[in-house]
């Protein structure tokens, strides 16, 4: 028997730095705007608290007044910045534009950082999506990232100043979700967003990049997420990370990739899960239908 059998097994990637580190200068963002959707709770506001603690005044908009109340007194707590808010239906280009407006009036400045988080999403097998979620989940996930992107752009676009957007993506972008074809059809279409303006806009100093996260778990995961979790426990062993991530690891790519010392780096889309997604069997487990892992009879029974 050699050495290397006798060894336990490896620990799997460490643990990150403690919340409130960060690779970045302290004050890389100071005198700058960032916009955060869905910057009221989960991964959007752990993204919208490490551009606070850069140093960055925040505007963060949602759909619910309240989350964003209690999210605008946290994230002024960690770092003492301006943070403003708005409620707003990404999915209506009045409502997008008046969010802009806001922010110029309370902060002062158009945002010089725009992140797309705010989503939609729910398990259904394909066949039983009706219409009416189709639409939620496109219009909100694609059509809305759209529509404040392509407001961020026409003002720095007017103002001839250069601006950073970060789209929040999903692996199955490139793989295919069964179960979520429609967010997946919307997602995939929000990373050829970023490949396409990446290029179109490069030219007038704005850089589009998409950011990835893997299983992050958060206080403000929906029933749905966490009904699959508790089904399928043991998480740590079932990443090749041998652990889960921390929503502050998305938080710090978000902050390079919009920082000064990404510039060179635009219409990529950078993946933040341990390698999970690329993770494949030498054996296949067999097929277990989307019905079944989703507790549904035959369809039409």
């Amino acid at each position: 028997m050699t050495n290397a059998e006798t060894e336990t097994d490896p620990p799997g990637l460490p643990a990150p730095p403690p919340l409130g580190a960060s690779a970045l200068p302290p004050g890389t963002y100071e005198g700058r705007v960032v916009l955060v959707t869905g910057g009221g709770t989960g991964l959007g506001k752990a993204i919208a608290a490490e551009f606070a603690r850069l140093g960055a005044e925040l505007m963060i908009v949602g759909r619910t007044a309240a989350r964003l109340e209690a999210a605008r007194r946290e994230l002024t707590e960690i770092a003492g910045t301006r943070v403003a808010t708005a409620v707003c239906d990404i999915r209506e280009p009045g409502a997008v534009a008046g969010a802009f407006d806001v922010c110029e009036a309370d902060l002062g400045s158009r945002p010089d950082v725009l992140v797309n988080n705010a989503a939609a999403n729910f398990p259904v097998p394909a066949e039983e999506l009706s219409p009416n979620g189709w639409r939620a989940v496109v219009d909100i996930t694609l059509t809305g990232t759209w529509f404040m992107t392509r407001e961020f752009a026409r003002r720095h676009l007017a103002a001839r100043t250069p601006g950073s957007v970060v789209n929040v993506g999903a692996s199955y972008a490139w793989t295919g979700g069964p179960g979520f074809a429609h967010s997946a059809a919307a997602k995939a279409g929000v990373k050829n967003l970023v490949e396409t303006l990446a290029v179109e806009w490069g030219p007038y100093g704005i850089q589009v990049n998409g950011l990835v996260p893997g299983l992050m778990p958060h206080e403000d995961m929906t029933a749905d997420i966490r009904g699959a979790l508790a089904r399928a426990p043991l998480q740590d062993a079932r990443q090749p990370a041998l652990r889960v991530g921390y929503p502050r690891e998305l938080g710090w790519a978000a902050t390079f990739l919009a920082s000064p010392y990404a510039r060179f780096v635009s219409g990529h889309t950078l993946v933040v899960d341990g390698a999970n997604w690329q993770r494949r069997l030498l054996v296949n487990d067999p097929v277990v239908p989307v019905r079944e892992q989703l507790g549904r009879g035959r369809f039409g029974e």
